[in-house]
């Protein structure tokens, strides 16, 4: 309770150190803030420590610290026979993990860019999606590809394609697209510890950016269940639905559009495959409207399979107006800089599809 001055004046010092003391216990404490990088380091080096079958191999991620420092460390505190540095031949190490799966290790693939993951595509689907099936349900295939994915910036086409669509068209494959480090590092860790083959996209553009922590997700028990989006922002109008990078960029759509009186719901979707089609449908149902969200290209994309979703079930209908989709354009990524800007979505087509979606002039 606060102290009046007459107070403080009447007891002097006593009552000053009082009130500093009320001040002090107060106060809430300061947030702790991690950035992605080293939210996904955290994840992988308590799982190294937790779990003698854990390791990761990859190029470069051992003595350079891995191409994005996401592996920083682990190296030196680990040795050679957890952390390995491969040759750059994605066929042939993938190939060396999903073995060493089916042999009872559970190692993580590190890819530098998702793009080079078509090198090894026949790894990834036809020995390590299919193999559980095939076998009946006998050989698990505890493996997680992990890397960047998506437009970085400046990277053209042959670095910059999002592969959300490909590999969750999959059956056999768990696919996973964090936003925030809270979801990289429970989701990084509930995906090494799945007895499936996960793939797990990253974003580079993401890699420095700090979010809050809780202290729950600061435990090393912490982990997000896979196959789980989580409501973001509240809303009444409008439902946005989004993966990886540009959950920010409708959370920051939806800051505008607040003050228009605008209030959108935004959905972090954190699981692309299996999909959280309820919490979606849910959304849907209270909104009356949907727009989708990703930086991937339009045809047969996340939004597509959002919609076509939508459209199959019980949130049909509820909506007021069509579905919309964001996405990126559809061609190869340009190299300049300004062509790159206008093939991804930015905060002012989601602005523009809202508004169109609610019929706003």
């Amino acid at each position: 309770m606060a102290l009046s001055l007459k107070y403080i004046l009447r007891s002097g010092r006593n009552a000053v150190s009082v009130l500093r003391r009320q001040a002090f216990h107060g106060s809430a404490p300061a947030a702790v803030q991690v950035t992605v990088r080293d939210a996904l380091n955290q994840a992988m080096d308590e799982e190294l420590e937790r779990d003698e079958r854990v390791f990761l191999l990859g190029e470069e991620v051992a003595q350079y610290d891995g191409a994005y420092k996401v592996s920083r460390g682990l190296w030196k505190k680990y040795g050679d026979k957890r952390i390995i540095d491969t040759p750059i031949s994605e066929m042939g190490f993938t190939g060396i993990a999903v073995g060493a799966a089916m042999a009872g290790l559970r190692p993580i693939c590190e890819f530098m860019t998702f793009n080079f993951s078509m090198q090894a595509i026949d790894q990834v689907i036809n020995s390590a999606a299919k193999t559980y099936y095939m076998s009946a349900g006998l050989q698990a295939v505890p493996i997680v590809f992990r890397g960047p994915n998506g437009a970085s910036a400046g990277v053209a086409a042959q670095h910059s394609q999002c592969f959300a669509a490909w590999y969750a068209h999959c059956p056999g494959l768990k696919v996973v697209s964090p936003w925030s480090s809270e979801d990289a590092k429970g989701l990084l860790k509930a995906a090494i510890r799945d007895d499936n083959p996960v793939v797990f996209l990253e974003n580079e553009l993401l890699y420095g950016v700090p979010f809050e922590m809780s202290d729950e997700s600061q435990s090393k028990d912490f982990i997000i269940p896979i196959g789980k989006a989580k409501i973001e922002r509240q809303g009444t109008h409008v439902t946005l639905v989004s993966h990886s990078r540009y959950v920010g960029h409708c959370l920051d759509a939806a800051a505008v559009l607040t003050k228009e009186g605008i209030e959108c719901e935004v959905i972090n979707l954190r699981t692309i495959r299996p999909m959280d089609v309820e919490s979606i449908e849910a959304s849907v149902m209270k909104t009356n409207h949907l727009v989708t969200v990703e930086g991937g290209w339009p045809q047969f994309g996340v939004g597509a399979e959002i919609c076509a979703r939508i459209m199959e079930g019980p949130a049909f209908n509820y909506l007021d107006a069509p579905a919309t989709r964001v996405t990126g354009v559809d061609i190869p990524m340009p190299y300049a800089k300004i062509l790159e800007d206008n093939s991804v979505p930015q905060i002012k087509d989601i602005i523009f599809s809202v508004k169109k979606t609610l019929n706003i002039a």
